[in-house]
């Protein structure tokens, strides 16, 4: 039965709060909506996103009784795909240009690293005995997790994750009594 009715008739329902006759005119105005927006933006999704836009936007106007002209539908609904369409791309040159203006500030500077020596670090681990010399550089440079280093050397998880520990702490004691 809504199938039927004119554009008018939808209008002057949705207005008195039928919402059988909301769907009807999205069910109508979709299409047109969908054809427009992929003519004018070039891509399905931002051709959906327009209907989605459009609908909401028409569906709140005539549920206020904006529209004044019943009989206008299809050039409101048109009129509302070119301000919608307008204002996106307006709204995508303004982004392009503030990112263009601004966008090398918007990069975060690589955070300061404290100066290090590495000549000093190099002759504190030389200064290890040789099993603790050998789990730092296990775990440290050759990246070995500590089942494999502790496999390789031959001792317990538990005993190496001890070496490494005193090493570290021995490696700071190092580097800050040099500095």
């Amino acid at each position: 039965m809504l199938v039927e009715m004119s554009d008018s008739d939808l209008v002057t329902r949705i207005a008195a709060g039928h919402g059988e006759a909301e769907g009807e005119v999205c069910r109508r105005m979709a299409p047109r909506i969908r054809l427009y927006g992929l003519r004018h933006l070039r891509s399905t999704s931002a051709a959906d996103d327009l209907v989605q836009q459009v609908l909401l936007t028409v569906i709140e106007a005539l549920r206020a009784g904006r529209l004044r002209e019943s009989d206008k539908l299809a050039p409101f609904v048109l009129g509302t795909c070119r301000m919608t369409v307008l204002d996106l791309h307006r709204r995508g040159n303004r982004q392009e240009q503030l990112l263009s203006e601004f966008g090398g500030m918007l990069v975060p500077s690589p955070p300061s690293q404290p100066g290090f020596d590495t000549e000093l670090l190099a002759r504190c681990v030389q200064s290890l005995k040789e099993r603790e010399r050998s789990v730092v550089v296990m775990t440290f440079y050759d990246d070995q997790t500590a089942a494999d280093a502790a496999e390789s050397l031959g001792i317990s998880e538990a005993n190496l994750r001890v070496i490494r520990h005193r090493a570290i702490k021995q490696l700071r004691a190092c580097m800050g009594a040099a500095a």
